[in-house]
């Protein structure tokens, strides 16, 4: 089943019941009454909208009359600031009674599957704990809880009244398991968590979780253009002022590169001439500031020249330009170090 039509209302009524659990395979969990967020004020056709408090007898009166029938219920959603109208067919089949209960004649499953308490719902959201640090090792870490996401509604006992409470709650379940209700705001849902709090995890605390309690840590409200669980805007945009850089250069490109420069120079007219014993063929570049091996062969070319006198070993070679100068003569040709 699923809900009928809603009305805005901006201000939460005054008194109102406040789902805390929705039964599974319930009546109610075959429709959209979310714990913890909606409340009950009453039913279609008894203007209980006018009434300073809701008639608690008179709405349980009209659950079991309409046992097996449709029943419109009026629920208020804190999210939405409205109230829509819920059907519900009210039933007792989908409860199957225990052997203690069958021996009861007085026992009696419930008709919605709901779990209510009177307050006043612009109030009852204010006590949530915001979880904004989980150290690493830890056992909320292992109970999943989510920093700056997650928020702490209650626990299987129902809600908690005041910021204390929630801390004597953990430290007296110390060794026991705990379980609360875990509201996670990226993806817009209520989940079931089981914590053990413990002094021997490693770390400081109980938890190992760090809370944000009071005005500033309430849970904000949802962006209805927002997809629950997709990346927020400001996350997912894109700076233009930015473009992607290249920051990987293979070494083939400065190989080639290097290759056709010293070419280029062995090609062209002012190409000097190098005397002295032929070197091997390795040559390292200075670009960027990396050392590549060249494969190329400089050879010795003999000049005609009045310096036949002079040895290999006593002549120092002309430095022919900036592209290149002689690092030290080797038994097969010059090393040549490129210069940039």
């Amino acid at each position: 089943m699923g809900a009928g039509q809603s009305s805005s209302e901006a201000h939460a009524p005054s008194q109102a019941l406040h789902v805390l659990r929705v039964t599974p395979s319930s009546p109610a969990s075959q429709t959209n009454i979310e714990p913890f967020f909606d409340f009950v004020t009453g039913f279609e056709g008894d203007s209980l909208s006018s009434h300073t408090n809701i008639n608690v007898n008179e709405l349980e009166q009209i659950v079991e009359n309409h046992e097996g029938r449709v029943l419109n219920l009026l629920v208020w959603s804190s999210k939405n600031q409205d109230t829509r109208v819920v059907p519900i067919t009210p039933s007792r089949e989908w409860s199957q009674l225990s052997s203690e209960e069958q021996d009861d004649s007085n026992a009696q499953p419930s008709l919605l599957g709901l779990s209510m308490r009177m307050c006043t719902p612009e109030f009852a959201l204010d006590n949530v704990w915001h979880v904004l640090d989980v150290l690493e090792g830890s056992p909320a870490e292992s109970a999943g809880l989510v920093p700056l996401g997650d928020y702490i509604l209650g626990w299987s006992g129902g809600v908690l009244s005041a910021e204390n409470d929630f801390y004597d709650l953990i430290e007296a379940h110390v060794d026991k398991p705990l379980q609360v209700y875990v509201y996670s705001h990226d993806f817009d849902a209520l989940r079931e968590v089981v914590l053990v709090p413990n002094r021997h995890w490693g770390g400081d605390g109980l938890l190992g979780c760090v809370f944000g309690f009071g005005l500033l840590h309430r849970i904000p409200p949802q962006d209805p253009d927002r997809i629950p669980g997709s990346t927020p805007p400001l996350l997912a945009e894109e700076d233009e002022g930015y473009h992607e850089e290249q920051l990987f250069v293979p070494a083939d490109t400065h190989f080639e590169s290097q290759v056709n420069r010293v070419t280029e120079w062995q090609d062209s007219n002012e190409t000097p001439v190098y005397r002295g014993t032929p070197m091997g063929h390795n040559s390292f570049s200075e670009i960027s500031g990396q050392e590549t091996a060249i494969p190329y062969h400089i050879r010795e070319e003999e000049e005609e020249e009045e310096e036949d006198d002079i040895s290999p070993s006593q002549e120092t070679p002309r430095r022919p330009s900036s592209l290149a100068h002689i690092v030290s003569p080797g038994p097969q040709g010059f090393n040549v170090l490129l210069a940039p």
